[in-house]
């Protein structure tokens, strides 16, 4: 057992919680449970323009209707900017701005011959200095230039990961064109400063990562441990997300049918078999079959 064991739940107000963030929720706040650890609450609203009025609220609401009780006071990103000036500023050389478009980065790809490339890499075309007349727009992290140079880590549930972040993602933006902070620099400082030891959330999130791990790197604070359960995903094979039209899954509804329609379908989704008439016995019923499926997996 880990003793100093601190995870988190992390939510973006965009909307009320669905199914696929009810599972996150759920297998983070199971490990801490097993782990005798505290579980933190985070509301990350840094993307003002998405974020729905009230949401946060909803949310909250949502997690204690389901029965999990958080430790400490619930943290919004939005309260915290001057931790990522700190950062920002720390981070001095390895930081420089940008003044290219989604577009540009596309055509510079098709230049390169790289069109076929699912994700947009960075060429660096302005790590030299904006060209004459470009104004800047976000601000980019340099990566590792050193040839193979891969940052790997070992997952709780996929086991070992590598990716040369250089080749794969190029020099990554930590403060947005629209000025606000980027997710891979607040969610580093962040856990840094709540002294989070252990991040679980989606394989949506795994690659990442290794981003993450190169800025805590550069900022000299404790890697975590990681482990990153599968997505639930539509008819379609879409993540659920409020863009792809993911339902509420907490709809005012008597708490013997959120436990039916929501906290029982979620433990399955994990591979949970638990079965319980009332709320708190759920939770009694779900930390020991938590614990039996990191042991099944060696995921402990």
């Amino acid at each position: 057992m880990l003793s100093s064991y601190i995870g988190r739940f992390a939510p973006s107000p965009t909307g009320p919680l669905h199914l696929g963030s009810l599972v996150a929720a759920m297998a983070s706040y199971l490990d801490a449970k097993v782990h005798g650890g505290q579980w933190l609450v985070r509301i990350e609203d840094l993307d003002r323009d998405r974020n729905v009025p009230g949401a946060d609220e909803h949310i909250l609401a949502s997690l204690r209707r389901c029965g999990m009780a958080w430790d400490g006071e619930v943290t919004w990103q939005t309260r915290r900017e001057p931790l990522y000036e700190a950062a920002l500023a720390q981070l001095g050389q390895h930081v420089y701005p940008c003044g290219c478009s989604r577009k540009e980065i596309a055509d510079s790809q098709t230049r390169l011959g790289l069109s076929n490339n699912a994700a947009l890499v960075y060429p660096g075309t302005c790590r030299a200095g904006l060209a004459p007349g470009k104004a800047p727009r976000a601000l980019r992290l340099r990566t590792p230039q050193q040839p193979g140079r891969v940052i790997g880590f070992e997952d709780r549930w996929h086991g070992p990961v590598e990716q040369d972040i250089t080749a794969e993602v190029g020099d990554f933006v930590i403060r947005r064109a629209d000025g606000f902070w980027a997710y891979q620099l607040a969610v580093v400082v962040d856990d840094a400063a709540q002294g989070v030891t252990d991040i679980v959330r989606g394989a949506d999130l795994l690659d990442s990562t290794p981003r993450q791990l190169y800025l805590q790197e550069l900022l000299g604070v404790p890697h975590p441990r990681y482990l990153h359960v599968p997505v639930v995903v539509n008819a379609d094979g879409e993540k659920l997300s409020k863009q792809t039209g993911a339902a509420a899954f907490d709809n005012g509804a008597s708490p013997e049918r959120l436990l039916a329609d929501s906290l029982q379908p979620a433990a399955r989704f994990l591979g949970l078999h638990v079965e319980a008439a009332t709320i708190p016995a759920f939770w009694d019923a779900a930390v020991p079959a938590w614990e039996r499926l990191l042991r099944d997996r060696r995921a402990w």
